[in-house]
Formats: structure tokens, C-alpha cells, sequence
């Protein structure tokens, strides 16, 4: 592999004037099967063709083939570039100089488009390719900024952003990373919603890799024709439960897309070690069989042991194919599939399912941080869920663990978290309760509507992630006031219409006393004359910095502790003046800040642990993890060159 992407086609272009005389030496005098060996490969290469009309096909790790035609066509163009190969300082996966000509602006890890200098396009032979504006990537920016604002669908602006990414890599992720409170609800929730529901309408070009339930047996094959050798975080659905819109199927991969782009935004991971993927087991939404623009299997939901077989197929391969310390990310899978997978897979992969683990971290971060407002322990409140599917039981399950942190047992805990789902309050008495919810199961009598709970538990903290729009009526909202002085209300469900209350309800209907949290954006309100900036309980502040821990410290596998202090990290970093405004959680502008001392605060727990797998261990992390973070900067094109000093003259020469 070493010798036909890297070897090979170097020493054949540096040697290839010496090589038939050395193939002749070699014959004559070598006794040495090491250089026998070596020459034996000249001559295998010089066989293929003559040197003076090679044609060099070789895989490129930045995943494509090329071949260039230059004998008799009279044409300037080189076969490779003037300069040669050398890798960038920033250690990405495409060395600046393998590729030239108009193959240069086709791959968009390279292509830096208007930026380009006159003498880079002169040496890469795109002169006259591009116009002759030379631009830089904040100009650049600006143009991008320019052609999105004249975009009124945030759908339209996602395409576009998309098309941008397959042209030019670096300038995508300048942009969003620049204007991140713009960019994150169009990449991710809730645009990324509507392009899942419409994803046989947006699909433009491969990205990722699909895997049907009839392709069991060859999974491994499917990921050998992925072309990246350095895949280090795979973030994949099988489209069970996108967001609060159901069953998308093979529609749902704008998920995983949307998941990994913020990886490398809002982290740093580099783009060409992320891999989409998508476990199409079919789906049982009616719309999409019957959609003609649908891109997935038009079967029902496979289930069973088939399906189990693939899941294990598909993470046994991708450890063949990329390594033990991969990252394996679970995203929207279905509540019994994702609990279920979380315990099976949790101490043999490195992995971890976001709605259940990010979700919990990023809520139980808020929680803490308004602590700082209600001016007791987090033991002292009650609880009072709505919704008992993946992300309300995950922050259940984090708050227990941080209640007996602070010295309460588990029994005690639980009795202060109480949870509502489609059919009330979930009690003992009820029949067949599913396995994840029978610990917050309850010695009560049955209530079936949420307002009752709240008047007779009279909780101090409400959650709801069920996808109910408006589940928490003024009435709710003003007995939570009425029991409370500093209630605290997190509406959590997304995309934006579902939300169980908007922040501008909430602020109205508890005069201004409650620490509010949603789950979509939402803009500032104003009332009684003063402006609340109400905090976005996004698992984009914790999901990219966990999978930086992965990426960069080789951990080796995730436990629950890992995830409280990712919560407590994303809590110390709230200030003061975020608590003044209303805010608990830090700025979205400061997010790439935010990842990294999360990923730092968890490598440093892994090391502790002895379950982080880069070895010699690193003395100062933070400066270990940023060291490996993608650079937006455009590479140079060529190296900066230099001299060597003139030898003294001698004065004593005749």
C-alpha cells in the first residue's frame, strides 16, 4: 500500500533518468536480495511503459484517481507539479502538490479557488483557469455571506453551504466556523430536519456510505471501497427517529452529515477522518414508500436477529478496517435499539449515543450552571420529566449520577425524578412497562395529565423532550411560578415547532422568574424592559468536544463519569455575565473554546484512568489537542524557500 501511493510514483519521477543503468548494475554486481528486491521493482515499473511516455496511476489518500496524457498532445500540462511532493504543516490527509491542473480546483481539500496566487497558478498550471482576481478567504467569506443572505429558506441556504463544501473544504468551514450563530441551526437543528424529509429532492452527490440489511456478509467489503485510510470518528443511523420527525429511513443520513461537519467546525477534527454512514433496514413511514424521490429501500423496518447481525457486522468491520479506537457515534436510532446498543457496545468500542449521553451532558451542564442562580444544591430540587424516550431518560440517568456524587444514595435520587409519558405518569401499578423505565417508576396513583402532576408533585425543575408542541401550557407555566421562586423550565424538543413552549411564553407567564433553556434557537425577548437572552440546550456544545477526546487521547471506551464532566466542564465555563442576562450556558460564539476544554478536561480523566491509549502521555494536553485541530487556513502551494550562507572568502587566495 506504502509503495503505490507514496513510493512508487516519487522515486519513479526522481530516478527515472538513472534507472536503467541501475537495473544493469544491479544485475552485474548486487548480491544483496534487499536491493535485488528493490531493482526488481524498477524494472516491474519500467515494463509498464516507456519512461519517456509514462502515464502514473496511483491511489490518492485524498480520494481520487488521476491520470494524465502528455505524450505527442503538445500540451503544458504537467504530470504532476513542477515542484514536487512535500506535506503541509498542518499534517491533513492531501499533500498540496500531488495534484495540479484543473484536477487541483476539482478536489475541494485542495481548491482554494480566487485565492490562489498568481505564481501558485502559474506552478500548477491553472493560469488562465480562474479569473484574474486574486482574492483572500475573508474576502471570500464575505461573498459567501453575501450569496447566502439572498436566500430567504433557510433550506436553500443549507443547499448552498453543501455545494460550497463539495467545491472548497477550507472556506466552508472558515465560514461557519466564523459565523457559527448563523450557520449551526442551518447545518444542524432544525434545517437539517427539512433536508431529511426532503432528502430524495437535496441529494446531490455521494457523501458517506450506505449500508442495506441485504448487504450482511459483506459489510467489511462496503468499507474498503470508502477511500480514506485515516478514519478516526464515524458518526452513523439507521433513520429510526430523526430529531421529533419519526422514521426517515436512508433519508436520515443529512444527520450524520450535518453531526460531522460540526465536528470538524466546532472541534477541529479534521475533515478527511469523519465518515458518515447510514443502516438502511428499511422504513415504515408510508410517505417516503410511496415518495418516487425516496433513495432508500422501499421495504418495512427490518427487525430481529437480522438486523442485530448487521449492527455487530458493522462495528466489528469498522474496528477491522480503521482500528480499536475508532469512534462509533450513535445518532437517532429508536429508543429500544439505542439503549440497548449502548449497554451492549458501551466497554467493547469506543462509543457513545448523543441523544442519550450528549443530551444528558449538555442538560445536566445547564442544571448545574442554574444552581448558581437558585442558590442551592441540586439535590435539594424535584424533577418532573415529559417524555420517557432516549434523551429524557439519559438526563434522568445523569442527574441520579450527580445526586450520589453529592452523597445521597440511589434510592433517594430517584425519588426525586419523576417521569410523564403517553400515558401519564409511569407508576408501578401500570402493565408492562418497558425496561428502561421501570427504575423511575413510581409507588403512585396513576395521573394521566401533566398539569395534575405538576400540582400535586410540584416539582422545582421541568423537562420535556417528548416532541408535544405547547405541552407546557400558561397554566403549567404558572403553577411552576407559583411553587417556585427561580422555576427552571427546559423545552427541549426540536425542531422549533415542536417545542413544548416558546421562551417569549415562559418569561410572560412566570413574570421573568424562570431559567429557561430550549432546544432550538430561538432571538432574545424583551419584557417588562428588560432583554433576556435564553440559553439553547444544543449537544453542540458537548458532542464535538467529546469526539476530540476520542480522536486525540485514543480513548479507549466511554463511562459515565466521562459525561459528568463534560457537564461540569461546560458549567464552569458560564460566567457571571451569562448569568445576568439569563443565559446558562456560554456564548455559541466561544463553542470551538468550549470543545476544547471539554476534550482537554476528558483526556486528562483518561489518563487518570488508564483507559487513554496515546502513549508517551502528553504533559500539557491542551496544547497536545490543539496541535492536532484542523486548520482553516488555506496551505501554501509551495514551501518557503531559502539558502544556504555564503562560504568566508579566503583572504590569503592567490
Amino acid at each position: 500500500m506504502f509503495f503505490n501511493r507514496i513510493l512508487i510514483p516519487n522515486v519513479y519521477r526522481v530516478f527515472q533518468k538513472y534507472a536503467p543503468k541501475m537495473v544493469q548494475t544491479c544485475r552485474e554486481k548486487s548480491s544483496f536480495s534487499g536491493l535485488r528486491g528493490g531493482m526488481a521493482l524498477f524494472e516491474r515499473m519500467l515494463k509498464l511503459e516507456d519512461i519517456n511516455s509514462s502515464r502514473i496511476l496511483t491511489q490518492r489518500r485524498c480520494m481520487s484517481k488521476r491520470s494524465h496524457h502528455n505524450k505527442g498532445s503538445g500540451r503544458a500540462v504537467p504530470t504532476k507539479d513542477h515542484i514536487g511532493i512535500w506535506g503541509n504543516n498542518h499534517g491533513d490527509h492531501c499533500f498540496p502538490s500531488m495534484e495540479s491542473g484543473i484536477d487541483r480546483l476539482k478536489n475541494p481539500g485542495l481548491n482554494k479557488e480566487l485565492a490562489f496566487t498568481l505564481i501558485e497558478r502559474q506552478l500548477l498550471g491553472i493560469n488562465g483557469l480562474l479569473p484574474p482576481m486574486v482574492k483572500t478567504q475573508e474576502e471570500q467569506i464575505l461573498q459567501v455571506r453575501t450569496n447566502l443572505n439572498r436566500f430567504k429558506d433557510p433550506l436553500n441556504k443549507y443547499l448552498w453551504l453543501m455545494d460550497l463544501l463539495t467545491r472548497n473544504e477550507k472556506l466552508f468551514f472558515a465560514t461557519v466556523r466564523k459565523y457559527v450563530v448563523d450557520y449551526l441551526p442551518i447545518l444542524y437543528t432544525p434545517t437539517v430536519g427539512a433536508a431529511c424529509q426532503n432528502w430524495g429532492f437535496v441529494y446531490r452527490r455521494p457523501r458517506g456510505v450506505y449500508i442495506t440489511i441485504h448487504d450482511r456478509g459483506h459489510v467489511y467489503e462496503i468499507l474498503k471501497n470508502w477511500p480514506e485510510y485515516d478514519v478516526r470518528a464515524i458518526v452513523f443511523t439507521d433513520g429510526e427517529r430523526i430529531l421529533g420527525l419519526g422514521d426517515q429511513g436512508a433519508a436520515g443520513m443529512g444527520i450524520p452529515i450535518g453531526k460531522l461537519c460540526l465536528y470538524s467546525a466546532l472541534a477541529g477534527i479534521k475533515p478527511h477522518q469523519c465518515l458518515p454512514v447510514t443502516i438502511d433496514a428499511g422504513t415504515n413511514n408510508e410517505k417516503h414508500l410511496k415518495d418516487p424521490l425516496y433513495i432508500g429501500l422501499r421495504e418495512k423496518r427490518h427487525r430481529g436477529k437480522e438486523y442485530d447481525d448487521l449492527i455487530d457486522e458493522f462495528m466489528a468491520a469498522a474496528v477491522q478496517r480503521w482500528g480499536q479506537n475508532v469512534l462509533l457515534q450513535f445518532e437517532d436510532f429508536g429508543n429500544m435499539n439505542a439503549f440497548r446498543f449502548w449497554e451492549k457496545y458501551r466497554n467493547k468500542y469506543c462509543t457513545f449515543n448523543d441523544d442519550i449521553q450528549g443530551t444528558a451532558s449538555v442538560v445536566v451542564g445547564g442544571l448545574i450552571a442554574a444552581m448558581r442562580l437558585t442558590k442551592n444544591k441540586f439535590s435539594d430540587h424535584t424533577l418532573v420529566f415529559q417524555g420517557a424516550g432516549e434523551a429524557n431518560i439519559g438526563i434522568a440517568e445523569l442527574c441520579v449520577y450527580l445526586m450520589v456524587k453529592s452523597g445521597m444514595s440511589e434510592e433517594e435520587a430517584l425519588k426525586k425524578i419523576w417521569m410523564v409519558d403517553s400515558q401519564g405518569l409511569i407508576v408501578k401499578c401500570r402493565d408492562k412497562i418497558v425496561g428502561h423505565k421501570k427504575k423511575f417508576a413510581k409507588d403512585h396513583d396513576p395521573i394521566k395529565d401533566l398539569s395534575e402532576v405538576v400540582k400535586k408533585i410540584k416539582p422545582s425543575i421541568l423537562i420535556g423532550a417528548a416532541a408535544v408542541p405547547g405541552a407546557f401550557t400558561p397554566d403549567i407555566l404558572k403553577e411552576m411560578a407559583k411553587n417556585n421562586k427561580r422555576p427552571i423550565i427546559f423545552a427541549l424538543s426540536n425542531p422549533t415547532p415542536k417545542a413544548e413552549c416558546t421562551p417569549e411564553q415562559a418569561i410572560k407567564e412566570t413574570k421573568g422568574s424562570v431559567i429557561y433553556a430550549s432546544g432550538s434557537p430561538f432571538p432574545p425577548v424583551e419584557y417588562e424592559g428588560k432583554k433576556y437572552h435564553t440559553g439553547q440546550a444544543n449537544n453542540s456544545y458537548v458532542f464535538p468536544g467529546i469526539a476530540l477526546s476520542a480522536v486525540t487521547g485514543g480513548i479507549l471506551h466511554f463511562t459515565d463519569e466521562h459525561f459528568y464532566v463534560t457537564a461540569q466542564t461546560l458549567a464552569d465555563l458560564v460566567t457571571e455575565e451569562d448569568l445576568k442576562v439569563g443565559r446558562i450556558y456560554p456564548p455559541l460564539e466561544s463553542i470551538l473554546e468550549v470543545s476544547v476544554k471539554i476534550a482537554t478536561k476528558l483526556v486528562e480523566y483518561s489518563y487518570e484512568q488508564c483507559i487513554a491509549s496515546v502513549y508517551p502521555e502528553p504533559r500539557d494536553k491542551e496544547a497536545f489537542i490543539r496541535a492536532q485541530m484542523y486548520c482553516t487556513d488555506y496551505d501554501p502551494v509551495y514551501p518557503c524557500p531559502y539558502d544556504y550562507p555564503k562560504p568566508p572568502k579566503n583572504k590569503n587566495k592567490c
